[in-house]
């Protein structure tokens, strides 16, 4: 079992740390293999599978020290997670998931984060903004009703987030001093309090358990809400709560996309060495075109993992000196994750399609982590509209879009 970590700590004790880490992801890639099938039959983590995951403490990983968290760096978290993917891509997606949400502790006053979470497993599931979601002023704190969908690992999630628009007892939006309406606040609730819909039917990360839920005029307490990203309600000092929580779920994802790429480009140079195509007189491996794109596909990889990792460290290392978290900064993060989702993508399509008939069965790895990635690439931490923010600051323009 890890234990805390000091408040203070030195290049080389980071380092170690995230070896650690790391090093007990990698440890589980044999568990997560032989529960693949499970994890997508039940369209949950089966509950051997939940232990060795909160024994290695694998979603405490962004949670605060001050709260029994881990801590790390967005590279020590993208690194476990590209290992965990390799396994199986549900079971990343959800770490990602909890592990970003539960940076929502850095704002929630010390006896509410304990509160929430205490427990040694604590996980927080939450889904996108929806702004139609609402917050009615009352005595004490809301009166919520919303629908939210997508909330990935709520089979093992005690609580739940829920962003809404703050409103005045009449229903209508509070505004702020420029007269439009306030950013949405984040309300904690306990799962047990929600309406858990099951609609989660889909093509890949089928583990997942991404469903949607729902509250109607329930009571949050005012201390069990917090408002993202404020620097007035942030509680935590350390470098790693100056980053958005868009764009550490962005680091999550692009570690499992490009983790799901990586075991099926290993796997495929794998078959390439045995497999000879029906009609062909030489095996795979000796295809001049295959040889060529399995290169270019290692490339890509390499290329787009080195960008991720240098883009976060230098923002890491930035904020930790005392530099303010700039706009621009968090559209180059999660444009450089963008652009790691979409390579792993074209790594998939090359495997998939050269793989020939092996990949095309159910059951088959190859096809499995197919779904899974092309899964990944529809979130919207894969959209090409991230792109369209990063031109937009390089052409001196403000981002229309969530950084």
């Amino acid at each position: 079992m890890l234990d805390r970590l000091p408040s203070e700590r030195s290049t080389a004790e980071r380092e170690r740390r995230a070896a650690e880490l790391i090093g007990r992801a990698r440890e589980l890639i044999p568990l997560l293999d032989r529960a693949g099938e499970r994890i997508e039959r039940e369209r949950r983590i089966p509950a051997d599978v939940l232990d060795a995951l909160h024994d290695a403490r694998l979603f405490r990983l962004l949670l605060p020290r001050s709260r029994d968290g881990v801590e790390v760096e967005p590279a020590t978290l993208f690194q476990v997670l590209e290992q965990i993917a390799q396994g199986d891509a549900s079971v990343g997606w959800c770490i990602s998931q909890g592990s970003g949400a539960s940076t929502g502790a850095a704002y929630l006053k010390p006896e509410i984060a304990h509160a929430v979470f205490g427990d040694k497993r604590a996980v927080i599931a939450t889904g996108p903004n929806n702004t139609t979601a609402k917050a009615l002023v009352c005595d004490g704190g809301y009166r919520v009703t919303g629908e939210w969908g997508f909330a990935s690992g709520s089979n093992h999630s005690a609580w739940l987030y829920g962003h809404s628009t703050i409103c005045e007892p009449d229903g209508k939006p509070r505004l702020g001093p420029s007269g439009k309406p306030l950013e949405l606040r984040t309300m904690v609730f306990p799962q047990s309090d929600a309406v858990m819909a099951d609609d989660w039917n889909v093509m890949g990360l089928k583990g997942t358990g991404s469903v949607s839920y729902s509250v109607k005029d329930l009571f949050v307490p005012e201390d069990f809400s917090f408002l993202r990203e404020s620097d007035a309600e942030r509680r935590e000092a350390g470098p790693l709560y100056k980053f958005s929580m868009f764009n550490l779920f962005g680091v999550g994802f692009s570690g499992v996309a490009l983790g799901i790429a990586r075991r099926m480009l290993d796997d495929f140079i794998k078959l390439a060495l045995t497999k000879k195509p029906y009609g062909a007189t030489t095996l795979l491996c000796d295809n001049n075109q295959i040889q060529s794109q399995v290169g270019l596909s290692e490339i890509r990889l390499q290329a787009a993992r080195t960008f991720v990792l240098e883009t976060y460290r230098q923002h890491y290392q930035a904020v930790s000196q005392g530099l303010r978290f700039t706009q621009e900064m968090r559209v180059t993060n999660r444009t450089v994750t963008c652009y790691a989702i979409q390579q792993a993508r074209e790594v998939g399509f090359f495997v998939h399609h050269a793989a020939g008939a092996t990949s095309i069965y159910e059951g088959n790895p190859f096809e499995r982590r197919f779904r899974d990635l092309n899964t990944v690439t529809q979130q919207g931490q894969g959209a090409y509209s991230n792109f369209e923010a990063f031109g937009q600051v390089l052409m001196g323009k403000t981002p229309t879009r969530q950084t």
